[in-house]
């Protein structure tokens, strides 16, 4: 049946009504505030097929009735909810449901206690008491249904526990999750602001790179900048997984799994086995090497591809040299650890390679099927050395923190957690209906983007999340805040609501979804909690007004951009930000200081046709932005008259430094005066989104090593340090 089918069948007499009522029980939005104002109504079509994505049938007007009396009795069919996300030492009652009149015991497995538990709270086994609340039984499916309601005891030490209940002589389970009520910041970061520098990893290169930045280029980034500037940490995009075969996509944002490391990011010659290579291997390794050395100098695009394909014959070589007991014994603990997920993802990349771009046969879909199992046999050894990427990758992510934390740096290295994944990668194979098909995660229109977003990114599905315990979540996270001093979270506001848009449509024609924030944020401060990280939500967009509020009760900084920041149309003053936020002059989803400040970003956009304002207008605007912010500064004694452009980034920064905001963040082309943009919002080939190599305000390359004698950026740098 065709959308336009779709449409009419649930339009008849009061389906919509229903359809309306539908979307409200499953938290899709019929109607949301657009920005600039006004409200945007959700077409009857955009809902079935976001009910559709969710699982639940809204295809015809029988359908859409049937599931809404299905959702009226959902929890009620259910003896324990699928999930019981609480804070610690919050009360929280739980809704048991059994035959009506049948008795129920019900108690919590600890299944593993923070190291600050008190001895008391390492019992093992805790009952719950029934509270005495009456609740009038229903009947459900033909039989009488009843509620009993227990208080979870409010003093469970935080950690991941199992909820038991037996009645009739069955028993049943559930995931419980005690998380901290706020994520504390520490002493140190309350009371003294942190800066650090902000850098796309890929295009940071050294003389010894392989075309393009890798681990030990962050190290040695995060050890200069500590030692040289006395910067506090050192903020990557994100190092997540890629396609194994070329063509390798650009965008960081666009993983292939959330979870996994890319290899491309490994410094092959840091591998402690390369060491103790033959000479005939050695030499394999450095032929490898020779088609992509002279690229850590060319001023054009990046080449992944090129990358990736020198580094994995490299790799492939180092991966077959003899490992010492330990070594071995640490890769094969490492794999332990990591469980059926790195077997599934190394499957995936194995399998990926063997069909060399073929489309996947209907057997292979699904990771649980035969046909995955014999091919699990036949890979073993590619599976084995995507698995040992994954080590090695550890390894040197690793490495880059100690060198920070032993550096001087009170945070180290600052990871950057994507808000999704590739529609065809490696987690949308391995975790099924957990991620919703038939959507892509987008954003509605905005000033930057004045069509919309479509990420094509698969979305939680958040009742399948809750119903497989949030076990995929969690371990997402506990991978990225491994050898991290702090986490980003690239749009925060989606652990509150998603903007889905169906296939076929255009971003305009989407809705947001709601999730259960309480469980994902409150998951998040209990993972970052074990890792000992600060967390920053990217909390820009469109939003309600609660959210930023409810982030900060929670420890988790938000984002403050001061191109965003106003006050009755002028730059916030700094007294006036947040004290929780992670404030920076600029984003990479725009120019640099010095392209915005000579409004680059209406330039490009108008050259791309992405505007649907006067470019005129929008360039009187962006100079108008532009004044404001110079006359801000010189209030404050930050420039003189007539500031050259060196000048106005300084002051902006050290009015940064001003502010109350916990972290402040220099973003590191700021600091070479590089010009031109990371990436453009809403363009594919129209522009080389994520290839731009560092360079300087006349387009050279800027190395590594080159950095501190780059004039402008000791300049930046010292003004920065100096400011508070």
């Amino acid at each position: 049946m065709s959308l336009d089918d779709q449409t009419s069948a649930v339009s008849d007499d009061d389906a919509p009504s229903e359809l309306h009522e539908l979307a409200a029980a499953h938290g899709v939005l019929t109607e949301y505030h657009q920005f600039g104002g006004g409200v945007a109504h959700v077409s009857d079509a955009t809902l079935v097929a976001v009910l559709t994505a969710l699982g639940i049938a809204a295809t015809t007007r029988q359908e859409v009735s049937q599931s809404l009396r299905r959702a009226r009795d959902e929890e009620w069919r259910a003896v324990l909810p699928p999930t019981v996300v609480v804070r610690q030492g919050e009360p929280r009652d739980v809704a048991v449901h059994v035959s009506d009149g049948a008795s129920v015991h019900v108690w919590v497995e600890l299944d593993g206690a923070e190291p600050e538990a008190r001895p008391h709270e390492l019992r093992r086994r805790r009952d719950l008491e029934q509270r005495d609340v009456f609740v009038p039984p229903r009947e459900v499916d033909g039989r009488p249904v009843g509620r009993a309601t227990f208080a979870v005891p409010e003093g469970l030490p935080l950690g991941w526990h199992t909820l038991h209940a037996l009645t009739e002589g069955q028993e049943w389970s559930a995931t419980l999750v005690v998380t901290p009520a706020r994520l504390e910041l520490g002493d140190d970061l309350e009371q003294h602001q942190a800066w650090g520098v902000l850098a796309q990893l890929y295009s940071v290169r050294s003389r010894t790179s392989w075309g393009m930045g890798d681990l030990a280029d962050l190290a040695d980034l995060a050890w200069l900048t500590a030692h040289q500037a006395g910067a506090d940490f050192v903020a990557v995009n994100p190092l997540s997984a890629a396609e194994p075969t070329v063509p390798m996509t650009p965008s960081p944002y666009l993983p292939t799994s959330r979870r996994f490391g890319n290899p491309i990011y490994v410094r092959v010659e840091d591998i402690l086995e390369t060491a103790y290579l033959s000479a005939a291997d050695r030499s394999l390794v450095e032929w490898a090497a020779d088609p992509v050395r002279d690229l850590d100098t060319d001023a054009g695009a990046l080449d992944r591809d090129a990358v990736w394909e020198a580094k994995k014959a490299a790799l492939e070589v180092v991966h077959t040299a003899p490992r010492r007991a330990a070594r071995q014994a640490a890769y094969e603990a490492f794999v332990a650890s990591q469980g059926q997920g790195l077997q599934d993802f190394a499957t995936w990349c194995a399998l990926t390679e063997e069909l060399a771009g073929a489309p996947w046969p209907d057997e292979l879909r699904d990771p649980a099927s035969s046909a995955v199992a014999a091919a699990r046999e036949r890979l073993a050894e590619r599976i084995d050395f995507y698995c040992w990427l994954q080590w090695v990758f550890d390894e040197q992510k690793h490495a880059a923190q100690r060198t920070a934390l032993e550096a001087g740096m009170r945070l180290g290295i600052m990871h950057d957690l994507a808000v999704g994944v590739h529609p065809d990668g490696a987690d949308v194979w391995a975790l099924g209906d957990v991620l919703a098909r038939g959507v892509g995660v987008g954003a509605p229109p905005d000033m930057y983007n004045q069509q919309g977003q479509n990420w094509s990114q698969p979305p939680w599905n958040p009742r399948m999340l809750a119903k497989a315990g949030y076990a995929p979540y969690r371990d997402m996270l506990r991978t990225a805040l491994r050898h991290a001093g702090a986490l980003r979270v690239d749009h925060v506001l989606g652990l509150f609501r998603l903007f889905w848009v169906p296939d076929g449509m255009r971003p305009t024609e989407g809705t947001y979804v709601r999730y259960d924030h309480d469980a994902l944020v409150g998951i998040l401060c209990l993972e970052a909690h074990r890792a000992g990280a600060v967390v920053i939500g990217e909390d820009l967009g469109v939003f309600e007004p609660w959210v930023r509020d409810y982030l900060a009760s929670r420890g988790v900084l938000g984002t403050s951009v001061f191109w965003f920041e106003k006050s009755d149309g002028r730059p916030t003053p700094p007294e006036d930000y947040r004290h929780l936020t992670f404030a920076t002059v600029g984003t990479h989803d725009m120019p640099p200081t010095a392209g915005y400040l000579a409004g680059e970003h209406v330039d490009l956009r108008d050259r791309l046709g992405l505007l649907t304002e006067d470019p005129q207008v929008l360039r009187a605007q962006a100079r108008a932005e532009r004044q404001a912010a110079v006359v801000a500064l010189s209030q404050r004694g930050l420039v003189g008259d007539s500031p050259s452009e060196r000048e106005v980034v300084e002051g902006l920064h050290r009015y940064l430094r001003r502010s109350r905001a916990a972290l402040v963040g220099v973003q590191l082309v700021d600091a070479v005066g590089e010009r031109r943009s990371q990436n453009q919002p809403g363009t594919d080939t129209e522009y080389p989104n994520w290839k731009v190599p560092l360079g300087d305000s006349a387009g050279n390359n800027v190395l590594v090593e080159d950095l501190f004698d780059n004039a402008r950026l000791r300049s930046l740098f010292a003004a920065v340090a100096s400011a508070r």
